[in-house]
């Protein structure tokens, strides 16, 4: 059997993980705007903003968890944020993503958090059954707004 294991992405790491994550865009049928340089300052530089952790079955690279730490002040809770979670179709069915995420929980939890959080897509149905056999929520009542490009800049000079 070939082992499976995660760790910690490193910054020689930064062409993988965009190879990873330029397959998830497209699996999301979503722009990838992302670069190596931008991976090399905003994972890897005086201040990272988000942290990266890769799977391999051997030697070989089959997923990719990025994530960060947002705060609620209400609850006064760490949150991990987890902002993407991918396995190469080639690789899932073998357990991969759950143990990601079990890795992802137990990190949370020893840090404190009280709550690991993500979105999914609503038409990608096999994630969200998956993501409820294992016991995770949707925020019922909830919407996600943002506000990018010409409409950040118009907020902006208002």
């Amino acid at each position: 059997m070939t082992s499976f294991t995660i760790r910690p992405a490193r910054p020689d790491d930064a062409r993988l993980i965009l190879k990873l994550l330029t397959e998830l865009a497209a699996y999301e049928k979503l722009p990838i705007t992302l670069t190596e340089e931008e991976i090399a300052f905003d994972f890897f530089g005086l201040r990272p903003l988000i942290e990266c952790e890769l799977a391999f079955e051997g030697q070989v690279p089959v997923g990719i968890a990025t994530y960060y730490w947002t705060y609620a002040t209400f609850r006064a809770a760490r949150r991990l944020y987890l902002e993407d979670l991918f396995v190469l179709p080639a690789f899932r069915g073998r357990g991969y993503g759950k143990t990601m995420l079990q890795y992802l929980t137990k990190k949370g939890l020893a840090a404190g958090a009280a709550r690991l959080e993500w979105q999914v897509l609503a038409w990608n149905a096999p994630s969200i059954a998956f993501y409820q056999s294992i016991g995770a929520h949707s925020h019922e009542g909830w919407y996600t707004y943002w506000l990018e490009g010409d409409a950040m800049k118009n907020l902006a000079e208002a």
